[in-house]
Order: C-alpha cells, then sequence, then structure tokens
C-alpha cells in the first residue's frame, strides 16, 4: 500500500512537439549534465526485486534489456537484433547483439577500460530470468511472467528453477519457450524485470547485489560513479555517467552525466526546483504557472470506492448496488477539478496496446449505469434486509495528498438528494490514510489503484494480491485469462470482460482516473517517463539551456 500511494519526484517526461510551441532549439542538445531528484534513498538496484521508483528511475539508466517500449507501448529491439516466433506463438527465439556489456569499474579510476568490460550474453538472460519465479526471491514480477513455462510450479516450489522455459541456444541466442501464447510477453520483456544479471558477479556479491555501488555493474547507457546515503544526512547523491562503452549509431546516448539528488520530502524536491538545482520533477498537484515549465499529464491511477468488508451495513451488497447506481457521472464531470476525468473502468486510460491507449480500444462507459429510480428499490430492500429505518451517517475517507475532497461533494449531495442518506467526506493525511485503512477503521474510502506495470494484466491482479480490493473482487482471479491472450484483440475483450465481472460486485466503484503531472524546464526535450514504475529514462534527453 505505502509503494502504491508514494509520490516520486523524479525525471519527467517526453514532450515531442517543440517546433508546435514555437521554440527554436540551437545546438545538438548533446552531453549535458541532469539534476534531478529522486524522493527517498533507493531500495534496491536489482532489477528482478526492486519495485520503489526511486530504484526504478536508477535502473532504467543502468541496464538495458532485449527490447525497449515508447510512451505509447510501442515495442522496438534494444540488445536484440532481431527475434523470431514459432506458428503456435509459444517459443521466442531472441537474437542478440554483440556490442551490449558489462561494465564495473574495478580501479575506480572513472575510466572504462577493456580489461572492466565484457560481452552481455544469453546466459546473463537466462539467469536473470529464472530468478523471477524462484520462491526464493520473492521477487513482486512473478505473476506477471507466469505466461513462461513451468513457472507456476516453480512459485510453488513444486518444480526446480533450472526447469524455467528458458535457455541459451548459444552465446548469443535466447530462447524463451511459453505456456501459452501471451500478447503481453513482449511488453514484459521491455520492461527492467526482465534486464540481465550475471550469474558469476551475482554470487559474488555475497547477497549485497544492488545495495551499494560496489554491488553492480552496467550494461546500460550509464554506470552509477557513485552513491552516498546517510539518513541523518542533508547531503544524498547517486551520481552516474555515461557508458561510452555501450555507445554506437544504433545506441545513442545523449547526456554525459545524471546527478541524482536524494530528498526527504516532495517540499524539499519543491523547494530544490524553486531554486534552480534541478530540472523537472513528478507530482500530483499541477500548480506550476510558470513559463519556465512544461507540464504533462499521465492518468495511470484509477480511483475508487471500496468498503470495510467487516462494516454490517456496507458488507450488504444491495446497498452498495443502490450506492452505485446513484452516481451520475456527467454531473460529477462538471464540478470535478482539472486532475480527474471520471471512470467508468477499472484499468486507466495511460494502460497501452499496441500503440494505442486501452480505454480507447474498450469504453468504459457501459460499465457506469446511472438508475435513480431503480438506486431507491435497491436502497430499500437493503433498509429491509439490514432491519434498519436509516442508514447511521458515515463518511468517506480520502487522502488530500492524492485528491482534493472536493472532488466528492457532487457525489454526496446526489446521494442525499436520491437515496435520502448522508454520507459525508473525511480528509486524511497520506500517513494517517495508510494506518486507517490497515487498521480497518473506516466504513467507506476512496482507494487508489496503480499497477506495477503498464499492462492491463497488471492492473486486474492488483485485486488479487492487494488485501483490500481482493475483498472487494469475491475472490475472483481475472488476471489470469487476460495473461492467456494471444493477440491484442482478445487481450482488449478479455481485459474488458475481467473489468465488467470486478464491477459488477460493486465492492470498488470506480470514479475517477486520476493524473499524474510532469514537470520539466523547457529547454529539456526527450525524457521518456513511465507512470507506473515511475522510471524516468534519460538515455535521449537533450538540453537547450
Amino acid at each position: 500500500m505505502k509503494k502504491i500511494l508514494t509520490v516520486i519526484i523524479c525525471a519527467a517526461m517526453c514532450c515531442s512537439s517543440f517546433a508546435a510551441c514555437g521554440k527554436k532549439r540551437e545546438g545538438d542538445g548533446l552531453n549535458h549534465m541532469y539534476d534531478a531528484p529522486l524522493l527517498g534513498n533507493p531500495e534496491s538496484l536489482d532489477p528482478q526485486f526492486a519495485d520503489d521508483q526511486s530504484s526504478n528511475t536508477v535502473i532504467r539508466n543502468l541496464y538495458s534489456g532485449l527490447l525497449s517500449s515508447d510512451e505509447n507501448g510501442n515495442i522496438s529491439l534494444c540488445n536484440a537484433e532481431s527475434y523470431t516466433v514459432s506458428d503456435d506463438g509459444t517459443v521466442y527465439t531472441f537474437s542478440l547483439r554483440k556490442d551490449n556489456y558489462w561494465f564495473l569499474d574495478h580501479n575506480n579510476d572513472d575510466v572504462i577500460d577493456d580489461t572492466e568490460c565484457f560481452p552481455v550474453t544469453a546466459h546473463d538472460y537466462v539467469f536473470a530470468l529464472k530468478r523471477i519465479p524462484d520462491p526464493r526471491m520473492q521477487s513482486p514480477y512473478a505473476n506477471s511472467f507466469s505466461c513462461i513455462k513451468n513457472s507456476k510450479a516453480i512459485m510453488n516450489g513444486t518444480a526446480s528453477p533450472d526447469s524455467l522455459g528458458v535457455k541459451a541456444a548459444d552465446e548469443y541466442t535466447l530462447e524463451v519457450t511459453l505456456e501459452y501464447p501471451s500478447a503481453e510477453f513482449l511488453p514484459l520483456m521491455a520492461s527492467s524485470a526482465a534486464y540481465p544479471c550475471n550469474e558469476e558477479f551475482f554470487n559474488s556479491t555475497k547477497g549485497r547485489y544492488g545495495l551499494d555501488d560496489k554491488s553492480i555493474m552496467s550494461n546500460g547507457a550509464f554506470f552509477v560513479r557513485q552513491w552516498f546515503y546517510d539518513p541523518y544526512g542533508n547531503h544524498n547523491i547517486l551520481y552516474m555517467k555515461r557508458n561510452e562503452k555501450n555507445v554506437c549509431d544504433d545506441y545513442q546516448v545523449c547526456p554525459k552525466y545524471l546527478s541524482f539528488t536524494i530528498e526527504k520530502t516532495e517540499s524539499d524536491i519543491r523547494s530544490c526546483l524553486k531554486d534552480d538545482n534541478i530540472e523537472c520533477l513528478s507530482t500530483f498537484n499541477n500548480n506550476f504557472s510558470s513559463k519556465k515549465y512544461n507540464v504533462d499529464e499521465k492518468y495511470a491511477y484509477t480511483l475508487g470506492l471500496i468498503f470495510n468488508p467487516d462494516n454490517m451495513y456496507f458488507s450488504n451488497k444491495n446497498l452498495r448496488n443502490s450506492l452505485a447506481l446513484a452516481i451520475d457521472r456527467d454531473a460529477l464531470a462538471e464540478k470535478a477539478d482539472s486532475s480527474v476525468m471520471t471512470a467508468g473502468g477499472i484499468i486507466p486510460p495511460s494502460v497501452m496496446i499496441a500503440g494505442r491507449s486501452y480505454r480507447e480500444l474498450a469504453s468504459d462507459t457501459a460499465f457506469s449505469r446511472y438508475d435513480p429510480a431503480e438506486a431507491k428499490k435497491m436502497m430499500d430492500s437493503a433498509m429491509k434486509e439490514l432491519n434498519i429505518g436509516s442508514l447511521e451517517s458515515t463518511k468517506i475517507l480520502v487522502c488530500t495528498e492524492i485528491i482534493s475532497s472536493d472532488n466528492l461533494i457532487e457525489l454526496s449531495q446526489n446521494w442525499q438528494n436520491t437515496l435520502g442518506v448522508y454520507i459525508g467526506i473525511e480528509d486524511a493525511s497520506y500517513k494517517d490514510f495508510i494506518r486507517r485503512i490497515e487498521t480497518g477503521e473506516y466504513s467507506i474510502a476512496l482507494y487508489p489503484v496503480k499497477a506495477q506495470m503498464g499492462t492491463p494484466a497488471s492492473v486486474l491482479e492488483q485485486f488479487e494480491t492487494n488485501q483490500h480490493l481482493k475483498d472487494a473482487s469475491d475472490g475472483i482471479a481475472h488476471s489470469q485469462s487476460v495473461r492467456n491472450s494471444a493477440t491484442a484483440y482478445q487481450l482488449t475483450e478479455n481485459a474488458s470482460h475481467a473489468e465488467k465481472i470486478l464491477i459488477s460486485s460493486n465492492g470498488f466503484i470506480p470514479l475517477f482516473y486520476k493524473a499524474t503531472y510532469f514537470v520539466y524546464r523547457n529547454d529539456n526535450e526527450d525524457i521518456l517517463f513511465d507512470p507506473f514504475t515511475g522510471a524516468a529514462d534519460f538515455r535521449l534527453a537533450k538540453n537547450f539551456g
């Protein structure tokens, strides 16, 4: 829950239309040193284990994988020079580039010597992928990669990690066999969880892999030159330099340095931006009006109502159905602020399939039915079942660091006018919101859903792994049927069907898709931002200041 709600303040996004803004760029924008913040110290730089947003930003620039994806979900080759797929869609064969290298600065002289580099091979990808389902690893990505043959048996402890359907046919050929054709497999292979891991180096760290600057090595655009963190100090940094060994005509790296400051709070980061000590950040709150910055938005969160399963009133299905049918989303939209869009579905607009927003392919308008007359009938039925004459006054718990509670005033008034029940709104800080959800000190809460990856199955999986959302799903698992989708069309259809079933129980009632804002100085461009992982990719970033 804490990681879901944590707001990372980090480097922001790609803006591809500066010409349309009338800005004339001078120079090539290359070799800049970017100053960017991280909110909190990275917990681990192990790609198969880390899932906090500070770690994800560093990992995205430290390593590279066989494939990569852009902000629209389009997949392209990276360290693979090609790949083929078997006729039945279950065997992927990747041919690796021979010019991708591991680098470890043994003598700490900041110089990339040939003796400190060695090729990345198919064995490194085999070892990395075998780590994901290994129960000893407790990787948060295990379920996501369950499409690979034997992964579920490995996760259950009934098979060895060595039985996973991955093998190195030779030094530069990787073969991955799936249990079933999966349209989500290539996006998974473009994620940081599929970055390579060298077994010999991993073992040499003796359990410290990814935890300090001596226990990591780079095969990506940059290497870590220094990582210093003192929880009681104020000058914590993570400093990266361009990995010249991995720069070539097909793998351009534009910046020369990345300089991250590790800050404790969002207010500290905003102060840094105000003082021009950093160039970019991400935030839930769009209050940047200066012409010095560009602001863009990504909708990766879905906010919906959840109900305390131990509450005698809101555990009643007719009562929940009544509340759902009495929601006039058109009226909500008229009164809502610009940070939200009304939601009828669970999967947010920033989830992409084949280069298009999932919400363009699967409209959510049919999910949300507004029927005041039927809502009143259901409320009357609920009152009879509960043997009460009226509903006790209660309030919706809202985390004000995510959304303004003003967005719910129309909903509260609508329920009172339609159903004759008063349900108010209670503001809570981020810390208090977490505490009260965990301890069950709420009746209704506006709860944020965000996936670890920008795939439909990853979003739906939250209703199977997050206990508060699991209570809202009637114990039905849907992510597996979505992962079984062989084509983009099947993926869209199956995900939409799963949404409808989950919403039909009204244990989770979607209300809003919430924007995250990416703020960056207007002399920058081509920084790619992933709103699900919070990772900012600086490889192609250019600065014209």
